[in-house]
Formats: structure tokens, sequence, C-alpha cells
């Protein structure tokens, strides 16, 4: 099957989004110095993707509706799951989300995980920090795992 791939300029740096035609599979931080992708032949999922990053960044959306798609195990995907129902502008430490997916004893494996999700921002792995409150961490680097924490607070607080 096909993949294609978009990148997207946001105020952190670029965002490569991987695809097909039918579901978005990588979302992930780039140092790039220029886009590299030519939009014309990008298929309507990974605009789609591309549209509601955008408006993630400018604070008119929490949640995403884009099909997605991981490959990993059970286990995997029960962390991953568990990092959706983290709410938007919260957190939740590796031992809550050990927890969440009933394997108390498996942090690590939880820490692991987390590190192998390819769906950042829409599977929100920036949104688990360590047991003391500290930011621990991420694969875009902990400054933007503080910019996008930071950046939900301040969306969640504005009044509507």
């Amino acid at each position: 099957m096909e993949t294609y791939r978009l990148d997207v300029e946001t105020p952190i740096g670029i965002l490569e989004i991987i695809g097909t035609e039918q579901v978005v599979q990588s979302i992930l931080f780039v140092e790039l110095e220029s886009k590299r992708s030519m939009e014309k032949d990008v298929p309507n999922v990974l605009r789609q993707c591309r549209d509601e990053l955008n408006a993630y960044f400018r604070g008119e959306r929490m949640t995403f509706t884009f099909p997605t798609e991981q490959i990993g195990t059970t286990f995997q995907h029960d962390v991953w799951d568990a990092l959706q129902t983290i709410p938007y502008a919260e957190t939740a430490s590796y031992r809550e989300l050990a927890e969440r997916v009933k394997r108390p004893a498996a942090v690590r494996a939880v820490g692991a995980t987390n590190g192998r999700n390819k769906l950042s921002i829409v599977v929100p792995c920036h949104r688990v920090i360590g047991s003391n409150g500290k930011l621990t961490g991420y694969a875009g680097g902990l400054w933007r795992k503080e910019w996008l924490l930071q950046h939900e607070k301040q969306v969640a607080h504005q009044p509507q």
C-alpha cells in the first residue's frame, strides 16, 4: 500500500504526517529547514489531519476526528488507548497510566510504549509526567512537551 507524506509547519517545529489514502500512521516532529512534501498528490485524510492540527495550534480544537492506525502489541494498544483518556490540559503519571491498563507493575513498559507512540499530539503522550510531577522524556524534546502542556492550559482557561 502506498504511503504519502505531508509536512506541517507549527509554532514548535515541523510535523511530518505519514499515511495511506485511508489512515494517518505517523505524526512526528522532524528537524528540517523547509517543507519537503508536494500537496497536490496528498490524500484527503492527510489534509484533514493537517487542518485539525492547525486548528489545535490555534486553540480551536481539543480532539481529532481523522482515522489513524498504529501497529503494535495488545499491551501497546492498551497504553495508546489509555493515553487518549487523559483529558485535554490535564496530565497523568506513568504509574497512573500503568494502573489504567491494569498492569500496575508495568510502569517502565508503559514508559517505553509511550515513547513508541507515532501519533504525536493526537495520542497525547505529552500529557504523561513523572510521579513527582516533573516533565520526563518526550521524543519531540522536553521543551516541546512543556509548550504543548502550557498551550492546552491556556486554551482550556480562555473564556468561552
